[in-house]
């Protein structure tokens, strides 16, 4: 090899290894770039570098100091390519952790304001002795409407006033067909199913009804159930456990009135008001059980009574903390729970 193809062949790995380490991209493709160029045993200065003694003794001089200041360039590209692709990944992946700075603290997240309206409920009732009770959501026409007094042509079993499940049953008509429960009152009747009075139990759960949402309403909601099945129970001890209830829950200066009405399922059937902002709210309904509600469990009706409640606990929250719009409590903004 003649001095001038040495040269060459410098000049030509020097334009070469620079193109390359410019277009390094990935940790991978820098380490094939330095091995392919600047390798110990392979690499292509190596390679060059074994011709080195090929040539005339006069003619080494120059060509060892070409040979060291290709293989700097080499070195200070492949120096380069390594920062740039550290700069490049720090830009993205952010500067590496450093152990020795303090930690960062923990965001703690809030139990939903829904969930402490039902444990504060389900405290305030268990001082008065009444246990909880649950059930399930999905549910028969037996426990929603059957057992509760509710006749077939009644507007409340409406196909669009309720969540029917599209089961082949629903599809059929068959009376084993599913839907959402509409009420928790399913679950005083399975609690009756098995078992005997005395009871006196509170069921707090979702129920689900296609209402159109506003600022009262969502087809989605929580009731509390109380049930309580006794001898010589009576609407005095009704009207007493929502008065202490309210006094509770809603401090000692609420104002409640129960107004007439009628529920299949009890008679007599009042609705309770509480005055919120100079405004009567309804927050449910009750009433004493009715005798065919009993007899349909098989108790006596002649010789156990009871009386049942169902309050909103979406409307008892709202109350309690002055929200006025119930969409509120679903919508996730964090700056509105973050708040209880």
């Amino acid at each position: 090899m003649s001095l001038a193809d040495f040269l060459s062949s410098l000049q030509s790995l020097q334009d070469e290894a620079s193109e390359a380490f410019a277009k390094v991209s990935s940790q991978q493709s820098l380490e094939d770039a330095r091995v392919r160029f600047l390798g110990a045993k392979n690499g292509a200065l190596r390679q060059i570098q074994k011709q080195l003694g090929k040539l005339d003794k006069d003619e080494k001089p120059q060509a060892g100091q070409k040979l060291n200041e290709v293989k700097r360039s080499l070195s200070a590209g492949l120096e380069r390519a390594t920062e740039a692709l550290a700069d490049a990944q720090s830009a993205t992946t952010g500067p590496p952790a450093d152990p020795t700075l303090p930690g960062e603290p923990l965001r703690l997240g809030h139990i939903h304001p829904i969930t402490q309206t039902m444990d504060h409920l389900k405290e305030i009732m268990g001082r008065m002795g009444f246990e909880t009770a649950e059930g399930p959501e999905v549910e028969d026409p037996w426990h929603n409407f059957v057992a509760l007094n509710i006749p077939e042509d009644h507007p409340a079993r409406d196909p669009l006033d309720n969540f029917y499940l599209a089961t082949a049953d629903a599809v059929a008509g068959e009376a084993d067909s599913q839907l959402m429960r509409s009420q928790t009152s399913t679950v005083q009747i399975r609690v009756m199913e098995n078992r005997q009075p005395p009871i006196r139990i509170v069921s707090l759960g979702r129920v689900y009804r296609p209402d159109a949402p506003d600022a009262t309403h969502f087809p989605m909601f929580h009731q509390m159930e109380g049930l309580m099945v006794d001898r010589q129970v009576t609407m005095a001890n009704l009207k007493t456990v929502l008065r202490v209830f309210a006094n509770n829950y809603l401090g000692s200066d609420v104002q409640i009135r129960f107004r007439p009405s009628f529920f299949p399922f009890t008679e007599p059937s009042v609705e309770v008001d509480f005055l919120w902002n100079d405004q009567w709210i309804e927050f449910g309904g009750a009433g004493m059980v009715d005798p065919a509600v009993l007899s349909a469990v098989g108790y006596d009706p002649e010789t156990v009574s009871g009386f049942a409640f169902g309050l909103g606990v979406e409307r008892l929250c709202m109350r309690r903390h002055n929200i006025t719009d119930i969409r509120d409590l679903y919508s996730g903004d964090m700056r509105f729970l973050s708040q209880f």
